[in-house]
């Protein structure tokens, strides 16, 4: 009996909804204006797409939080 021991790679999520679902960001409307206003950092860098898909690996930075995306997708 052959077992797939390989683990599917979570569903992306947008930049946005990641703000709101950590609680940095208040509401969806709040998460954009902290993405448009050049707040975010993705992996070090100023990240202005809201709509921008994150992987495991990236690290968000808001307000001096930093956020590893791997912590949330996996829980």
């Amino acid at each position: 009996m052959d077992q797939n021991t390989s683990t599917p790679e979570p569903e992306p999520i947008r930049l946005d909804q990641f703000l709101k679902f950590t609680g940095l960001a208040e509401t969806g409307g709040h998460a954009k204006r902290l993405i448009q206003n050049g707040e975010v950092e993705v992996n070090g860098e100023v990240e202005v797409r809201r709509r921008r898909k994150l992987s495991s690996e990236d690290v968000i930075a808001l307000c001096g939080n930093e956020v590893a995306v791997a912590d949330y997708l996996e829980g």
